[in-house]
Parts: C-alpha cells; structure tokens; sequence
C-alpha cells in the first residue's frame, strides 16, 4: 500500500496537468508554434545548463548511469530493427521510436516527483545524452540523407555542452545568474507536460491500430533491457531506479519531427508517439513499481 501511495503521489500531477492540457486544447485550440519555439530555443537550454552546472551535480557521480542511458539507447535499436523486419513494418520508422524516449517532458518531471531535486541533474545528462544520440545516430537511423551538423548545433545540444564542461571544471556563472536562469528553466517542467496535453488532441482512432505496434514496443523493450542492465553494471539505488524509469518511458516527440523532415512516414510515427504518450498510464507505473525501492 506504501509504494502505491508512492507511485500515485509521483503520476497524479503529471497526469492530472496533461490531463488540464488536452482539455484546454480541446475547447481553445491554442497554436503551439511560437510556444514550442520558446521551450527549444530558451527554457530547455537554460534547464539542461542549470541542472548540469549546478553545484549539487557531480558528473563523477553519474558516470555508470550514463553509459548504462546510452547502451540501453543503442540495444533498444538493436532489438527493433529485426522486430521491424519480422512485422513488415520500416526499420526507419520504427527504430528510432523504440530506442529515443520522452525524457524530456515526461522524464524531468517524473524523475524530480520520484527522486527529489538531488537527482534532477542526473535525469538532465541522461536526457542529454539521449538527445545527442538522437540528434546524431538516431538523425541517420531515420534517414540517410540526415544532416546532423544543425542538429548538433542546436541550442539544447550546445547547453549540453557548456553544462558538462561546467561540471567537469566547476567554472559557472555567480549564483545570482544561476538562479535566474535555473527560475527561468525550471518554469519549463509543468509546461512541457501541458503542451503533451495539447499534443494529444491530435490523436484519431483511426491512428490506433498502426501506433500500438511502437507505443508498446518502447516501454516493454527498454523495461526488459534496463532491469539485467542495471543488475550487470551494479547500479543501486537512486542510478538504478533512473535507468528504469528511463526504459519505461514512452517515445520521444523530438522523433516526430525528425520523420517529418525526412519524410519517413511522419503520420505513422506520429501515431506511435501520441498512443505511447496516452498509455503511458499503464507503463509508467509498472516502471516505478520496479525502480522504486519495495518495487
């Protein structure tokens, strides 16, 4: 009964402000465009630096958990790809679905409800470090043709960049900007969930049948991977229940955008990601179930 009151008290406010998102956008139909631009441009880089700049992150301290993030990226893609084939369904489109994950507007906020703000910095670089992949590995799996040089040039990967050479040297803006900014960044949390909200509108029955193949696949293929992957790296407590939780995670809107801009299939893939984002009312708890501690 304890770790259930746990779990709720971690998915109700994400769900409950996803939930206020939908309804709003259902009755409003507010467009998102120069919202979206605000969150990719300013909020999200300001949250990647503060969280990695910080000085409660130590980067020596996370350094298992990230290559475990970043191996279980990698093996996710290697066990869809012959799921893809074996289904007729193109490795393009499915691949990069399994193997990028919503960490960024359901993960940060999962992970500072499950963790605490201690290990909202850990969340960050993995969120990070999934977003490097996919904007250079994950950009060529969806498309050949993929130029990754303006992905990697984007504001969130050069926050990244700053945010780890912060840590790594401990050379940071004075404290009163970092607040500032950190203010600033973490207003993005709650929005991120509300725009996920209004992303769901968009979802049709009609879309039902052809997204449930990777809305499922995602959580069930990363959950199988990170439990015997957390066990063989020996991660233990806080690591362990983040690697979970990150394989439990639904897929990642960022890869709607990168199949629209290729071309590969973007309707089919939007279907996979917004069924995986609405079920994820049923993984995300089973994932903290196992991650939690008595889970």
């Amino acid at each position: 009964m304890e770790l259930l009151l746990r779990i709720a008290q971690v998915i109700v406010p994400v769900f409950l402000i996803v939930a206020i998102g939908f309804l709003y956008a259902r009755r409003v139909r507010p467009d998102m465009t120069w919202f979206n631009r605000i969150v990719l441009d300013i909020l999200s880089p300001l949250l990647v630096y503060t969280a990695l700049a910080g000085k409660e992150f130590r980067l020596q301290d996370h350094g298992t958990l990230l290559m475990a993030g970043a191996l279980l990226i990698v093996a996710c893609g290697l066990l869809a790809w012959p799921l893809a084939r074996a289904l007729h369904v193109q490795p393009r489109t499915l691949v990069p679905v399994v193997m990028f994950n919503n960490c960024g507007n359901m993960g940060l906020p999962l992970a500072l409800l499950a963790f605490g703000p201690a290990q909202l910095g850990a969340a960050v670089a993995l969120f990070s470090v999934s977003n490097l992949i996919h904007f250079s590995l994950g950009a060529r799996v969806t498309s050949a043709h993929a130029r990754t040089r303006d992905l990697l040039l984007s504001p969130l990967m050069i926050s990244s960049a700053l945010g780890f050479a912060s840590a790594a040297t401990g050379v940071r803006p004075p404290d009163m900007l970092m607040t500032g900014m950190r203010l600033l960044g973490e207003a993005m949390l709650p929005l991120m969930l509300f725009a996920l909200g209004v992303r769901l509108t968009t979802l049709r029955l009609e879309d039902l049948p052809k997204g449930l193949l990777g809305a499922v696949a995602r959580p069930v293929i990363g959950m199988l991977l990170a439990v015997p992957m957390a066990w063989a790296l020996d991660l233990g407590g806080p690591a362990r229940a983040q690697l979970i939780l990150f394989g439990a995670l639904p897929p990642a809107i960022m890869q709607f955008l990168l199949a629209e801009r290729y071309g590969q299939e973007p309707e089919r893939v939007a279907a996979m990601i917004l069924l995986g984002n609405a079920v994820a009312v049923l993984f995300v708890p089973l994932g903290l179930a196992i991650a939690l501690p008595g889970g």
